[in-house]
């Protein structure tokens, strides 16, 4: 019998990359998505545009329970992928009702709705390094305290206990990736990552004058997309639910990462890059890096894609999407 996932956040960087993972590994595979995106497919479903006969897409919110519940009730999934939330933490710090909203209601949604009908599915809640913000020790591991240091952190805490609650109370078999950053050429535009290789690119091109950074200084734990994607699916196949961080172990500056992604186009980075106060964070955490031993003893994963090759991947795919014309921009 075929299993059946279903994934929210399906048209995110991790959706994506989590739908194809799954189509190859003979899932039948259901997302969902917002109405609008499914009105304006060729701006909405980029990311998924090459594979979307083989998916089944359904309309539904977030902050719908009954739209949810129509969901789950149609399509019975046996594994459950929760990705969707308002993830960009700048912006969280602009509209925290939305973020906190969207992210503890969705997940509440969620969980209650598979508890009703599907009490069998296994669930993955999408939890963040954001949620130890400013930490009290470095590496951080799944016994370190939280310490969130935004809106978005906070709200992604509340859904780890949240997720803890319905697996402890309700034998739910429900598992927490505590995913550190991990980057890929889908990443959206507005992250630090993409926003460096996507302008790289375009001066490359002769399409941009200057690249505007805040904080070059701050340090981030950065992997390859594709991997992380990996780790989810084995937490759960495990024959118990548990929580994991997955990380790999090693920081990077944002400036290391603008040297690289300019050394990669051919070019200096000082004749470009501007810093601008007005781009820095109203409160940046301490240096944030996971320790995912956990994850290589009981799960077997590791990352192999290195920080270098990262950086490369992200710049050569922005530079290829710009020279060609009838590739999608944004």
């Amino acid at each position: 019998m075929t299993k059946r996932a279903l994934i929210t956040g399906i048209t995110g960087q991790d959706g994506s990359f989590l739908a194809e993972f799954l189509l190859k590994q003979g899932y039948e595979v259901h997302g969902i998505v917002r109405h609008v995106a499914l009105e304006d497919p060729v701006h909405r479903l980029w990311r998924i545009h090459h594979i979307l006969d083989q998916l089944h897409l359904h309309s539904a919110s977030l902050e719908s329970y009954p739209s949810l519940f129509r969901v789950v009730q149609q399509v019975e999934p046996v594994e459950c992928y929760h990705l969707a939330a308002q993830s960009y933490v700048g912006y969280s710090f602009e509209d925290e009702f939305s973020t906190v909203n969207t992210n503890l209601n969705g997940t509440h949604f969620i969980l209650s709705t598979l508890k009703e009908r599907s009490p069998q599915c296994r669930f993955y809640f999408a939890a963040t390094s954001e949620m130890f913000g400013l930490a009290q020790e470095s590496p951080q591991n799944e016994l370190t305290a939280f310490h969130p240091r935004s809106p978005y952190g906070v709200s992604k805490v509340a859904g780890y206990y949240l997720t803890q609650h319905y697996r402890d109370a309700y034998q739910i078999f429900a598992c927490c990736g505590i995913a550190y950053n991990h980057e890929s050429e889908r990443r959206g535009f507005e992250y630090v990552s993409r926003k460096i290789t996507s302008t790289v690119a375009r001066i490359k091109l002769g399409l941009a004058r200057e690249l505007r950074l805040g904080n070059t200084s701050a340090k981030r734990d950065w992997g390859y997309a594709p991997e992380y994607i990996r780790a989810m699916w084995m937490m759960l196949q495990q024959p118990q639910p548990d929580d994991f961080v997955i990380a790999s172990g090693e920081t990077h500056s944002v400036q290391e990462f603008v040297e690289l992604a300019f050394q990669t186009a051919g070019l200096d980075w000082r004749d470009w890059v501007v810093q601008d106060q007005r781009l820095f964070r109203p409160s940046e955490g301490l240096e944030l890096r996971g320790d995912a031993a956990k994850a290589h003893r009981i799960l077997g994963w590791h990352n192999e894609v290195p920080f270098e090759q990262l950086v490369k991947i992200m710049v050569e795919a922005d530079i290829r999407r710009l020279d060609d014309a009838g590739e999608f921009i944004h």
